[in-house]
């Protein structure tokens, strides 16, 4: 059988665009390497804007709605903000959320096979042969959707991102179960902790944007941890790579596209990929479906989509970045701090608003008690 397309990758980019594809009537498969649900590293905060692009509910998955954020700067000066007028933020374990994103695809028809790694692509003729460690399949187009780590990008010729680090500390324990979704901010150097209470537990992520030491990162972790009241035997530790947006790049070839982290889509600033990678998946899907009803420009139109409607605000979103943890102090006195600030990031982060539409504030604001009448 030749599919109309073949996914590599079933996480939240792979998993949207094998659920739209199939939903309009295609063929798909979705290759994943893992076994089916799958740890994946994240501290598991959803934006609820994700909804917009399903037409299922997603309750079952969502352990637990967030809607007041707190701050600290090296664990002091606290502040706390409620997302006000705003849907709570979903707290979610990630192998269960993107494991029934999974099943979802395939309620509508996609074939899904787990522990299939890909050991190699070739382009014949007009399709796409896949090899994998359990035989050759064949696809029309191909959808490269495995992550930050994975070797698809390389293999269909793209360009390497710089891959920056990221820590994640899973604490299953009562006392953790009770914390506030926090952001602190002073502890990592060029980056920022922050932890989501779910249900008996928290998940506590560390990244940082401008280079650093995974160990650093994990001592880090370990540290913030006790400071909270977290026993270091309810914790596991995990370390994983990021890939931030630097720039709007190609995200199409010869009958393929790069969804997801495989396309460094995660935000420059605060290190959010489930949204951006749903975004990619479900425009991927629009591409491929266009181009199997034989539009020619199909793929490039996706490029050109993600680059208008995610990285154009990527952009904002790196120059806000490059001001705030060059004096993150000041960042946080400046920024952080004032009420408007989770107002902003709540509605960034629901769809409502662009970093373009605070980036000049924002920037003015940081660089205030720098740049002599500014402020």
């Amino acid at each position: 059988m030749v599919f109309d397309c073949v996914v590599v990758g079933a996480g939240p980019a792979g998993a949207a665009a094998a659920y739209h594809l199939a939903k309009r009537g295609r063929s798909v498969l979705v290759l994943e390497k893992h076994s089916l649900p799958r740890y994946k590293p994240c501290a598991g905060g959803v934006s609820p804007a994700i909804a917009e692009w399903f037409d299922f509910d997603f309750s079952p998955v969502i352990a637990r709605k967030v809607d007041t954020i707190g701050y600290t700067w090296k664990l002091e000066d606290p502040v706390k903000a409620k997302l006000e007028a705003l849907d709570p933020m979903w707290m979610v374990h990630r192998d269960v959320f993107d494991h029934f994103l999974v099943q979802q695809a395939q309620k509508q028809g996609a074939e899904v096979r787990d522990s299939t790694p890909v050991t190699g692509i070739e382009f014949k003729s007009d399709r796409w042969q896949v090899s994998t460690s359990n035989g050759s399949v064949e696809g029309r187009y191909l959808i490269a959707a495995d992550g930050a780590e994975g070797p698809m990008s390389k293999w269909l010729g793209f360009k390497q991102p710089k891959r920056r680090l990221g820590a994640i500390l899973e604490a299953v324990a009562p006392e953790a179960e009770h914390l506030d979704a926090r952001f602190e901010f002073g502890m990592v150097k060029n980056g920022y902790l922050s932890s989501f209470p779910k249900e008996n537990g928290c998940s506590i992520a560390a990244a940082t944007f401008r280079g650093g030491d995974p160990s650093d990162l994990q001592n880090l972790l370990g540290d913030y941890a006790t400071q909270v009241g977290i026993p270091a035997t309810a914790c596991k530790q995990f370390t994983h790579s990021l890939c931030l947006w630097k720039g709007n790049q190609k995200l199409h070839t010869q009958n393929a596209l790069l969804a997801g982290e495989a396309a460094s889509i995660v935000d420059p600033l605060i290190a959010e990929g489930v949204r951006p990678a749903i975004f990619t998946g479900v425009k991927a899907a629009e591409a491929i479906d266009a181009a199997l009803a034989s539009s020619s420009c199909a793929l490039e139109n996706y490029t050109k989509t993600v680059s208008e409607e995610w990285g154009s605000d990527m952009a904002w979103a790196h120059r806000i970045a490059g001001a705030f943890y060059r004096f993150p102090g000041l960042g946080y006195k400046q920024g952080i701090k004032r009420p408007a600030a989770t107002v902003y990031f709540g509605r960034i982060l629901c769809g409502q608003m662009r970093y373009s539409d605070i980036a000049n504030t924002a920037i003015k604001r940081l660089s205030g008690g720098l740049i002599p009448g500014m402020g």
